[in-house]
């Protein structure tokens, strides 16, 4: 039985809301699923992404196949990350101790870049919106009235 990481939709027409779900590969988008793993909605600013980091873990070892966009939820949250850690740790690169410290310095630096995202976004929101009209539609209006001043002075 193949196993598919997926988005299961929900929320009303034009809002859509997803749940993260394992499924078998052939029930429907909105059908039976096995487990819930998180959300994420799309609507938010940044979107709004929730999820069981353990038990998407566990699933992915397992051999559940994220579709594309649970993917790149994934690799954002840092599970694919964990995942590459552990193989490492399997493999005998490097001890387990090693791993959670490579994953929480990345985690820390992730979490800093994303902060500084949101407030540049708050920052350029506020901008736009405190941004005086009255300018723009002053420059629109002296626009026409310049280029026909420089035709009758030629």
């Amino acid at each position: 039985m193949a196993v598919k990481m997926r988005l299961q939709r929900h929320g009303s027409k034009k809002r859509p809301f997803y749940f993260i779900v394992i499924a078998d590969a052939r029930s429907p988008r909105d059908g039976k699923f096995i487990q819930k793993l998180g959300s994420y909605n799309p609507l938010t600013v940044p979107a709004t992404i929730q999820i069981d980091r353990q038990k998407a873990l566990d699933w992915l070892q397992k051999g559940a196949q994220p579709t594309d966009t649970v993917r790149r939820i994934l690799s954002f949250k840092g599970v694919l990350y964990l995942k590459h850690l552990l193989r490492g740790v399997g493999l005998g690169l490097f001890d387990e101790a090693t791993a959670m410290e490579k994953f929480t310095k990345w985690s820390s630096e992730h979490d800093a870049s994303i902060t500084k995202r949101q407030s540049a976004h708050k920052k350029a929101r506020n901008d736009r919106r405190d941004a005086p009209v009255v300018k723009k539609v002053a420059e629109k209006v002296d626009a026409p009235i310049a280029s026909e001043e420089t035709k009758t002075e030629e």
